[in-house]
């Protein structure tokens, strides 16, 4: 945690310091040390950014820290990723969440690797032209990776740019003019700043953007943020106001609609029957237990109608409960039925038998691992 002090400037230079050098002040005393960033002096590696963006989407540091490490321990840069087989790659993936990340991820490194030689390219452009990049994605890996002059608006930019200029118009209208306003911390190093990459005198993009989602995640907090420990706090207008936990400004949130369905958890002595999802739509490639469609207002009636034909089931036994699963755009009931059969027992066309003790090495969602744990528990 950073001291009260070590970031206050005198008086004087700090009337007359910008907003973007007193970030950068900050910054370079209290950057956070993380798995996919360069230290300070050291070129970013363009593999490690892209990697470690495009696993932080919608997904917090400490989840992700493991996974990026793992990955980076299989695939130690793009072009064996790219040379990876996306089997493999769903498989690693498991557990993390929001899988069509996990096939943009190795179409993106397949595309760097066939059309780039296996070196990504350094401008916006050229990365919004790559599998499973956005307009933000591409800022974020410009500015960190190439120093390219951009400012890349994550949630915590967004939180920090609309207290500091209290910016009133509810997200996600107001998404145009925060991305305006941060692009006004954005750093211009002189020539020979000997803090600037190479001593170059290229602008400290990428720091100017870490600097401002390290300050998002440490000191300005959606709850209770240190206004006092803020190298800003003197300049913000939320602070000034007294209400920057207001900020920014939502509009109410909508619950996503009820879908609801079942599961079926069949055993064959230590083997569970499991197939794979189609290659496109939610959860692509991804292994499950056997299951009805997932409908709005879907009776269980209806849903056990769905179940798999196999010999040797006379009837389905019906778990206590449901497993419930919040998707991004909806939330998901499972009723789950469970099932044992004879050492013999054949799997239905596109089913196969894998042993439970091998669970942790099937490409899983969340949702299947809490729909197998229910159906497997006493």
């Amino acid at each position: 945690m950073p001291s009260n002090v070590s970031h206050k400037l005198p008086p004087g230079n700090r009337r007359s310091a910008t907003r973007p050098a007193l970030l950068l002040d900050w910054y370079d005393r209290h950057r956070r040390r993380l798995p996919w960033r360069a230290l300070a002096g050291e070129r970013p590696d363009p593999y490690r950014v892209w990697l470690s963006e495009i696993m932080l989407q919608q997904t917090g540091v400490k989840t992700v820290g493991p996974y990026f490490l793992k990955f980076l321990a299989r695939w130690p840069d793009v072009a064996a990723l790219g040379r990876a087989s996306l089997d493999d790659v769903l498989r690693m993936w498991a557990g993390l969440g929001y899988y069509s990340r996990a096939r943009n991820l190795h179409a993106c490194a397949v595309a760097v690797l066939r059309d780039h030689g296996g070196i990504f390219p350094d401008t916006e452009e050229g990365l919004r032209a790559l599998p499973g990049i956005g307009p933000y994605t591409a800022s974020a890996i410009a500015a960190i990776a190439f120093d390219r002059r951009t400012m890349p608006v994550d949630g915590n930019i967004e939180r920090v740019v609309s207290r500091l200029f209290a910016v009133e118009e509810e997200l996600p209208q107001a998404k145009p003019r925060i991305q305006e306003l941060a692009a006004t911390l954005l750093a211009e190093a002189r020539a020979g700043d000997e803090k600037s990459r190479a001593g170059d005198g290229k602008s400290r993009a990428g720091d100017s953007a870490q600097a401002l989602m390290d300050l998002g995640a440490t000191i300005c907090t959606p709850k209770k943020p240190a206004c006092a420990l803020c190298p800003l706090d003197g300049d913000c207008a939320a602070r000034a106001r007294g209400d920057p936990e207001t900020f920014p400004r939502k509009a109410p949130k909508k619950s996503g609609p009820l879908r609801r369905g079942a599961a079926f958890v069949v055993r064959r002595g230590d083997e569970l029957l499991v197939r794979s999802r189609p290659e496109k739509g939610l959860l692509g490639g991804m292994t499950e237990v056997p299951g009805s469609d997932w409908l709005a207002g879907q009776e269980d009636k209806a849903a056990l109608k769905q179940a798999p034909h196999i010999s040797g089931v006379a009837r389905w036994h019906r778990k206590a409960g449901v497993v419930t699963h919040v998707f991004t755009h909806f939330t998901l009931e499972l009723v789950i039925y469970t099932a044992k059969v004879p050492a013999r027992t054949r799997a239905p066309r596109g089913m196969r038998w894998v042993p439970i003790a091998t669970l942790a090495d099937e490409a899983l969602p969340n949702v299947m691992r809490k729909a197998i744990a229910h159906g497997l528990g006493e």
